[in-house]
């Protein structure tokens, strides 16, 4: 490569580790993310085992319902790592992550009290009620757009 040709190229954004220690929040949410990728991508042809390892009954319509809700958890954990990895990340997307997150707290936990799983969820359920308290920190830490930018009312 000649020194015309090296010049002409653009210059690589930080690495990840420049990027994480940046901001290690936001970088602790994106591996949160991952793991809600990696965790509902599992839960969608795995159902059975998972559904057996938390003390739930596995049957066809448990299978089902548990897969549907891993496809949501691939799609809301794909939206929340890719804002995360956008300049300035989509103040509504972090909001309504941590709604999710906080919305499966609750329902996880109504049902070891309904006794539908076993108390063993709840390792899965607290890890969910501390991911939607940090992207709750996170998104007051966001900043507003400009005024002008904000959509008409």
């Amino acid at each position: 490569m000649t020194a015309n040709q090296h010049a002409s190229r653009k210059p690589h954004p930080p690495g990840t580790l420049a990027w994480a220690a940046a901001d290690p929040l936001r970088a602790v949410l994106a591996a949160i993310a991952i793991i809600t990728i990696l965790t509902g991508a599992i839960q969608v042809p795995f159902g059975g085992p998972v559904l057996q390892i938390i003390g739930a009954d596995s049957t066809r319509g448990t299978r089902q319902l548990f897969g549907t809700v891993g496809m949501f958890m691939v799609v809301v954990g794909g939206l929340l790592l890719h804002t995360l990895l956008n300049a300035v990340p989509a103040p509504e997307v972090v909001l309504w992550s941590g709604v999710q997150k906080a919305g499966a707290f609750g329902a996880v936990g109504i049902g070891v009290l309904n006794g539908v799983f076993a108390p063993l969820a709840l390792l899965v359920t607290f890890f969910d009620l501390a991911t939607a308290v940090l992207l709750f920190i996170y998104w007051r830490r966001i900043p507003a757009p400009p005024l002008d930018a904000r959509p008409a009312r």
